[in-house]
């Protein structure tokens, strides 16, 4: 299937690892030229050389999506080297969780700043440029725990759950832009986080993601490729109908839809 991204321009935060770097290499693969923006630079130039080796275009931009003044940079150096900007991927976030009474302010608000107000922040400078191109679209990842808290799941679960109610209000607004807005609910995926945690406990990646198989119905955790397959699907011209959407991305784990 022809997705109709050939030269769309795509932008891509937290693009160096896991659901990001797949989605990036993805969409660079179907045509689309991808702006992709991490903290650490050396992983995202390694994402870089990789989607530039493939024969795709890519702009690597190292931003902290926490910042504006990052954010604002990073939208206008997509739009100033490509010249326009089609689609919006806010895939930048780290799971944080942790029982209530022992979560402080600081890690409430760092945890908003990364994970709600980025997304904020990114849409907010990139939908002039969708709208001068007659339209566009803004994936939002989320997670299942934005829908079904479970205990000792904050502050992941109550910013996910902001996240997909923005996702929800940016659709109803922006639809007459055009502007389709859709959130990728998820559940446990493979990522250099994951495998970072398996370290911390000294057991082999094999390992850990064995052991938090066991919890998921079809019986292992995510490809990071499963996600950006998804993704791609809703920033493409076959998901032309789907807007305010949640997808849940996650093996069967979720108990709502």
């Amino acid at each position: 299937m022809n997705l109709g991204l050939d030269n769309k321009v795509a932008l891509i935060t937290g693009g160096s690892d896991g659901i990001g770097r797949a989605t990036a290499e993805l969409l660079a693969a179907e045509g689309a030229r991808v702006v992709i923006a991490a903290r650490r630079e050396g992983p995202l130039n390694d994402v870089a050389a990789s989607i530039r080796a493939a024969g795709g275009q890519v702009l690597p931009v190292v931003a902290d999506v926490t910042k504006p003044d990052d954010v604002s940079r990073l939208v206008q150096e997509a739009v100033t080297h490509f010249g326009r900007l089609d689609i919006v991927v806010n895939n930048a976030g780290t799971s944080s969780a942790a029982a209530f009474e022992t979560v402080s302010d600081e890690v409430w608000q760092q945890d908003l700043d990364l994970k709600l107000f980025a997304a904020i922040r990114v849409s907010r400078a990139a939908l002039p440029h969708l709208r001068k191109q007659g339209g566009g679209r803004i994936v939002n990842l989320t997670t299942i725990g934005g829908k079904q808290p479970a205990a000792r799941s904050v502050p992941t679960s109550v910013t996910r759950a902001a996240g997909i109610a923005l996702t929800k209000a940016l659709s109803k607004e922006y639809a007459a832009d055009n502007i389709l807005v859709n959130t990728v609910t998820v559940g446990v995926f493979k990522s250099g986080q994951q495998e970072r945690s398996a370290a911390r406990a000294g057991v082999s990646p094999q390992e850990h993601y064995a052991k938090l198989g066991l919890n998921v119905p079809l019986g292992r955790v995510g490809e990071a490729r499963e996600a950006a397959s998804v993704i791609a699907f809703l920033v493409s011209d076959a998901a032309s109908y789907v807007t305010g959407a949640s997808i849940n991305v996650d093996g069967g784990t979720s108990g709502v839809v």
